[in-house]
């Protein structure tokens, strides 16, 4: 896809103000698509006919959970305009953004002096393995808020790469929310609250909802074009391996407060789905570089064997333009581009011409978007694939360090680090 498969992706939905909270009601949609990075296979998420164990994932750590987490069967994706009215503004909005999160990810009857809920999953929320995962943007650290030193080194606006047809109300944010749950109207709920809670604050400026398919027959699942999609993806249980991939470190260059922090990037990606559809079984193997059925790379027989390229130079087997071979050569050279892909899919209807407008949720994290995403998706530039692929929209986020306990929030560090400006 482009940079996507491999690791990361995104898709916006623009709404108007009371658009988007009425139309939070009635979304709904997205996945990743067949990429390729060493590791281990990723698990299927529950899916709404078969959902996992109602557990509660715990909200408190060093790092934020719904990005090493296992992906949950259903997630919204939203990024704001922020409208707090200076720094102080800012602290209560980010400590709102953290108590409703607290109490939303735990699950619970709302206690009668609290805020007022909305019904949507009834009397007592469930904790339905519900994640928020909230990251800043770039234009977060301009002059309102007098936080442009503490602003993390790689940050900035993501660029249009060629082919890319970003719609500016797509694209970018001040802050950006990963909601990710068992079940749709859980997911829903939470974003509702949380945009009611901010009472304002918080403008919404773009929205995607996503899924994840039932494994079929079994291992990874299909994306909307067929393919077995996310098989591979670095191993989260290796925490040596997640330190080098995905988290921001002390004394990496980039600012203290940032420790525990990541790299997320989110794009958009529009499947011509019509067009994919016409072409022989075997041309979409070819330009995908694997098998539709079994989901086996051209030169396996399983989908979690390891593609070989050493023994296939000339691209006899796997052509050198596949998707997986470009999106992960697998040389020693390209092992240090790796990410940590997190994709759904996304299905918004028919658009004004009549398509199906449908496709690909990128999402990844990582630790340095030069060397890990931007690598990866200058190798796939003017691939085959891209034919059947528009980006639309989409963004760069840092995603803040985690609440270490019930006196933490948000952003706390960050804002210590802004000093005492805006």
């Amino acid at each position: 896809m482009t940079a996507q498969t491999a690791a990361a992706g995104s898709c916006p939905f623009a709404f108007g103000r009371r658009g988007f909270v009425r139309a939070a009601v009635g979304a709904g949609a997205a996945l990743t698509v067949g990429a390729a990075t060493p590791a281990v296979a990723v698990a299927v998420a529950a899916t709404a006919e078969h959902p996992g164990p109602r557990r509660t994932v715990p909200f408190h750590g060093a790092r934020q959970a719904g990005i090493t987490t296992p992906a949950a069967g259903f997630a919204a994706f939203a990024a704001f305009d922020v409208r707090a009215r200076g720094r102080a503004g800012l602290e209560t909005l980010l400590r709102t953004v953290t108590d409703r999160a607290r109490f939303l990810t735990a699950g619970g009857t709302p206690p009668a002096d609290g805020p007022a809920d909305n019904g949507v999953v009834g009397p007592s929320v469930p904790a339905d393995n519900l994640t928020l995962t909230v990251g800043v943007g770039a234009s977060l650290f301009d002059d309102r808020y007098g936080l442009g030193a503490a602003k993390p080194v790689r940050l900035g606006p993501m660029p249009a790469f060629r082919g890319d047809r970003l719609r500016p109300a797509e694209t970018g944010g001040d802050l950006s929310l990963q909601i990710c749950a068992d079940s749709r109207d859980t997911v829903l709920h939470a974003l509702l609250d949380v945009v009611r809670a901010a009472n304002g604050a918080l403008r919404p400026r773009w929205r995607l909802d996503g899924f994840r398919n039932e494994a079929r027959p079994d291992g990874a699942q299909r994306n909307l074009m067929g393919f077995k999609d996310g098989i591979v993806n670095p191993d989260t249980a290796d925490e040596r391996r997640m330190d080098r991939v995905v988290w921001v470190a002390d004394g990496g260059g980039e600012p203290a407060w940032a420790g525990g922090g990541t790299y997320q990037v989110l794009r958009t990606i529009r499947m011509r789905v019509e067009a994919w559809e016409n072409l022989p079984v075997e041309t979409q193997e070819r330009i995908i570089g694997r098998r539709r059925d079994t989901g086996a790379p051209l030169d396996g027989l399983l989908e979690t064997d390891l593609p070989d390229y050493t023994k296939d130079p000339d691209g006899l087997v796997t052509p050198r333009r596949a998707h997986i071979r470009l999106a992960n050569p697998r040389t020693a050279d390209t092992d240090d581009s790796l990410l940590l892909r997190r994709a759904y899919n996304y299905d918004r209807g028919v658009d004004r011409d009549g398509t199906l407008d449908m496709g690909l949720l990128f999402c990844c994290y990582n630790q340095d978007l030069a060397r890990q995403f931007e690598t990866m998706q200058r190798r796939l530039v003017g691939e085959p694939l891209a034919d059947y692929l528009t980006v639309t929209g989409g963004g760069y986020f840092f995603v803040l360090p985690g609440i270490a306990d019930a006196a933490d929030w948000y952003g706390r560090t960050l804002l210590a680090a802004g000093g005492t400006g805006g």
